[in-house]
Order: C-alpha cells, then structure tokens, then sequence
C-alpha cells in the first residue's frame, strides 16, 4: 500500500517539473527585446579614389595656370601631386597640387574621408551626417540663405557683398568676404553706382546687371552638390606683406565627405585674389569629384 503514494508522488514532481520547465521556455520567449535587431545598412562607399588621380588633368592645368610656364619635366612633377599621408587609404586619402609663377602661386588639396559607423544601430550614412554638421559648424557661415544675402545686398550697400576680390580683402576681423564694402564704395554717386558704358555694374566679379540682385559670394550653404555642401571663402595675409585667398568647398555625399582647398597669392602685396574666379573654379571642382565617385 504505500508504493502506490509514492509512486504518485514521483509522478507529480515529474509533472510538476515538466510544467515548470514550458513555463519558463514560454516567459522567457515572451519577453521584450529578444529578438535580433537588424544592423543598419553600410553606406554606398566601401572603397575610395585614388586622390592623386581624382582630377583630371586639364582641370589641373586650368586651377594651376603658372604650371604652365614651367619646363615640361616640372610640369609633370607639378600634376603628379604629392599624397597626403594616411594610416588607412580605405578610410581617408589626400593629394596637393602646388604652382609657382613669377605674378602668383595656387595649390589645391583634396581630402577624401569614408565614414564607418561602429555602431549597428547608426548606419553609416547617419554618421556621416553627423561629422558633416560639426564642419558645418566649426565654419560659423552667415545664417541667412543666399537669397537673403542677395536682397540684403541690393537694398543695403553697407551689408551687401561686393562681389570683387578687392572687396574681399576689406572684410571683418575674420577675413571672410562680404563683410563690409571694398574701394569704390565712397565718392561720387556715379562712382557708388559703378555704372559702365555697357549698362553693367562696376568691379570684376560682381556679376550684376542694372536692377538685379547682387551676387553672392559670402561663404554659404551650397545646393545641388552632393547630398550637403557648404563653401568657405577666408581671406589672410601671409607674413607681412602678401595676401592670401583659400576657398574650401567640404560636401558629403552619403557616407564620405569631401574637402577642397583652393588658395592664391598674388606676388605682390597691392593684388587681392579674385574670390568669385576661385569659387568658381572650387565648385565646378567639386562638382567633377561628385561625378567620379559615382561613376
């Protein structure tokens, strides 16, 4: 009589364990959070341009000029480029071009930065959004839009930018352009309207025509280059004499950020380089970089 009690009894412990076990199966499946969740996806870029051979070579003849006065042997030497170095060529990549002539020298630099984000829940793109907004930042651009600038400009000649390089050289205490109005702005009203024979406006680079808006050539956001762009345009004196102009263009475009550095120096002290021609040159450059990472 008493096997049958235990034998019950050892069946509702194995029955009890039993029940215990799909219990807990069944909690811990049920909690939030189990499941895997999905990487971020990689950014377009995995690789990146060779930097020395990113642009071509009449591009480079056109922002060089002075490389061309040079014997042939130093022109090559000169569009080779030096490359910048770097610990990680799939990570970040470099090159300088430098010309010297008798009026002025120009160099160019191209930086090439591919951003990885070590976080699976951050994918690349977003991180690169970030490193894109703290250059963005640190280069303090005017809050106002180029349309803004432009309207400013026209209505308010104190604020407006002029348009010329020497107008560039007359800027604030951080040699950014536009910042206050350059020679030519005092005198005559005829002189302030800058009028010419041909119904323009006075200077090089203004870019104006009677009653239309002034042209913008503060630094600035940039539209339709890459994803985000922005322009720089810094305008300083080199020792005590010389001057130099250096147009930055940084743009991102999904997850690598681009810069360039465009820079002139005119020999001598009296000549400001031209910030429209530079920026000009600076954009389309960029442009060019966009099309060959996604060629």
């Amino acid at each position: 009589m008493a096997y049958v009690p235990g034998a019950v009894l050892i069946a509702a412990l194995v029955a009890g364990c039993s029940a215990g076990t799909e219990g807990d199966a069944s909690a811990t499946d049920s909690k939030p959070g189990t499941l895997a969740v999905a990487a971020a996806p990689p950014g377009k870029y995995r690789t990146l341009p060779e930097a020395c051979r990113a642009i071509p070579l009449a591009t480079l003849k056109d922002l060089l000029p002075g490389a061309a006065q040079l014997p042939e042997a130093q022109q090559e030497k000169v569009y080779e480029g030096t490359p910048a170095g770097t610990f990680d060529t799939d990570r970040r990549v470099g090159c300088r071009w430098k010309s010297d002539a008798p009026d002025s020298s120009r160099s160019i630099a191209i930086d090439f930065e591919r951003v990885v984000s070590y976080d699976p829940a951050v994918s690349d793109d977003d991180r690169a959004r970030e490193v894109y907004a703290k250059k963005e930042e640190a280069a303090d651009l005017p809050s106002a839009s180029p349309a803004d600038d432009a309207e400013k400009g026209s209505a308010s000649p104190e604020g407006s930018p002029t348009g010329s390089g020497e107008a560039g050289g007359k800027g604030g205490a951080d040699g950014k352009t536009g910042a206050t109005p350059g020679p030519g702005a005092t005198g005559s009203a005829d002189d302030a309207a800058g009028a010419t024979p041909d119904g323009g406006t006075g200077g090089d680079a203004g870019g104006d025509t009677a009653g239309g808006p002034a042209e913008n050539l503060q630094p600035r956001v940039l539209d339709q280059l890459g994803d985000s762009a922005f322009l720089d345009d810094l305008l300083t004196r080199a020792g005590s004499t010389a001057q130099h102009r250096t147009v930055s263009v940084v743009f991102r475009t999904s997850n690598v950020i681009v810069t360039i550095e465009y820079t002139a120096q005119p020999a001598l002290s009296t000549e400001v380089p031209d910030s429209k021609e530079l920026q000009e040159k600076a954009q389309a450059l960029g442009e060019k970089l966009v099309d060959g990472l996604s060629g």
